[in-house]
């Protein structure tokens, strides 16, 4: 066996044989990775089968729409993927940010089921993953557990949440409809900033040999899927935009670290169109800007550690945000008076102030990065940066109360939207960071994961090391078409088969 989750041959052939009865039976259809990434490449044919599926249910027909070419009603195709330009009346800067959404992703309404999918699909063609016995546990601050959930239970297998217990109360409530069992929600101590200690639960987890680990911060099914599906994804409203204006140029792509899984889509689009990768963390918890550590509420993008695939080699700049800033701006997008003042006294044009729903406090994250990045390399009306929004407003409704609480006196009005918006947007927020990366600064970030991943995760040191190098990354996207072919084989055998 190569490693866990990277292997390109059938390694149980009596796992593999006994689960494709089971999906015989169930008569699931896996997509390849390559047809999430261009759904032309599927029939139209089979997505029209899909209109009476719904988007919210644990239907195997929803494993075809695990992609970002999902339509408003997320049960139609779209020829682009779902996203919104801001104007400079939002942002207060000239280039041009497009935000890419994620709502339109089925069952967890975020591109986290996307990772998900590319974790558990490569361990199934494998024989790594036996369906009828094993349990998925899935690791992570939110997001991606509720999209490993939900694909587990397509896939006819049990999926084990851990999560935090601090994390939004909608979580919890997704998560309760789904689950098989109360006890595979897993709350683990803290909040946003405590991923120590869910890794500690998921070593417990692991001594039981039925328990099979899907760390999203070390499974590099997350980087390649995004790197192909996310960055094509991008790479195609980039061209649509060119094919409009010549002079389009993409700047940069901007991304929270988070498992660091989104951000190899900016691997992508550096070799495509030379853009800069951003990285993103909570100035509250300055882990690649100071070593640092701290706590904050950015729910879903993680800190305290390097994931072990983010390829920190190839990120260009690092951006600080913080989190009282996206508690803020969370209410200003998303209450009434919030609303109007946007429109009203900014002439922010209404279809952008709808399409805020879009936004959770991870995506207000991503565009306050943007924006600081279009200020600091004085970028003009023809540049373009690119970002996505992992989720919607709707998983933060109890945040926003909280906040409302906490910072105004349960009151928001005009002249408080003013403030807020003043300060967070125009005004640069509460000490933004912004740290161009030298080579040295890069060997910094890069040294500082070997505490959690040798020291404490036991990851080998030569393999460990062997990450610092391009080629590396290279040679692991080789597997992309390996997989591609194991899942047309293993549906081949079912006698399913995404027609093409």
């Amino acid at each position: 066996m190569e490693r866990p989750g990277l292997e390109r041959d059938v390694v149980d052939p009596t796992v593999y044989e006994r689960t494709v009865r089971r999906f015989a039976e169930a008569g699931i259809v896996m997509p390849t990775l390559a047809q999430l990434a261009d759904p032309d490449a599927v029939d139209p044919a089979a997505f029209a089968s899909l209109a009476a599926a719904d988007p919210d249910a644990a239907d195997p027909a929803n494993l075809l729409r695990v992609h970002w070419y999902n339509g408003p009603d997320r049960r139609t195709r779209a020829p682009l993927p779902a996203h919104v330009v801001l104007p400079r009346s939002l942002t207060g800067v000239e280039a041009r940010i497009v935000v890419a959404l994620g709502d339109r992703f089925p069952m967890i309404a975020s591109h986290k089921v996307l990772a998900a999918y590319a974790c558990l699909a490569p361990r199934i063609v494998t024989g790594q993953f036996d369906p009828s016995t094993h349990r998925a546990i899935w690791p992570s601050t939110g997001n991606y557990c509720r999209g490993g959930v939900a694909i587990s239970r397509i896939m006819g297998c049990r999926g084990v949440a851990v999560l935090p217990e601090g994390m939004s109360r909608e979580r919890f409530d997704w998560l309760a409809r789904w689950v098989a069992d109360p006890a595979d929600i897993v709350r683990t101590p803290g909040s946003e900033s405590n991923v120590k200690e869910i890794y500690d639960r998921c070593a417990e987890l692991d001594r039981d040999p039925l328990n099979v680990i899907f760390n999203q911060f070390s499974e590099f099914g997350n980087y390649l899927v995004h790197y192909q599906a996310t960055g094509g994804a991008l790479g195609r409203i980039v061209e649509s935009m060119r094919e409009r204006e010549a002079e389009v140029r993409l700047h940069a792509f901007v991304s929270a670290t988070g498992s660091a899984g989104t951000i190899g889509a900016g691997d992508a689009l550096k070799e495509r169109f030379g853009a800069r990768i951003v990285a993103v963390e909570a100035l509250e918890c300055p882990t690649m800007l100071e070593n640092g550590f701290g706590e904050h509420n950015i729910q879903g993008i993680g800190d305290k550690h390097i994931p072990l695939i983010h390829n920190v080699m190839n990120t260009d700049t690092v951006v600080g945000i913080s989190d009282r800033a996206t508690d803020q701006l969370n209410v200003l997008f998303n209450t009434m008076a919030g609303r109007e003042y946007l429109v009203r006294r900014q002439g922010v044009p209404p279809s952008v102030v709808e399409a805020l729903d879009s936004f959770g406090l991870s995506s207000i994250c991503n565009v306050l990065a943007a924006i600081a990045v279009a200020r600091h390399d004085d970028l003009g009306p023809d540049d373009v940066i690119v970002t996505v929004a992992t989720d919607g407003a709707a998983m933060y409704r109890t945040e926003l109360d909280k906040v409302l609480a906490r910072d105004f006196a349960g009151a928001f009005d005009e002249v408080t939207a003013a403030e807020v918006f003043g300060h967070h947007v125009l005004g640069g927020g509460d000490g933004q960071r912004l740290l161009d990366l030298t080579p040295a600064e890069r060997r910094r970030i890069f040294n500082l994961g070997y505490f959690t991943w040798v020291e404490q995760q036991g990851v080998d040191y030569e393999r460990f090391i062997e990450r610092r190098e391009p080629g590396f990354w290279r040679e692991l996207r080789t597997i992309l078409p390996v997989w591609d072919a194991l899942i047309e084989a293993f549906n081949e055998r079912t006698r399913a088969r995404v027609p093409a």
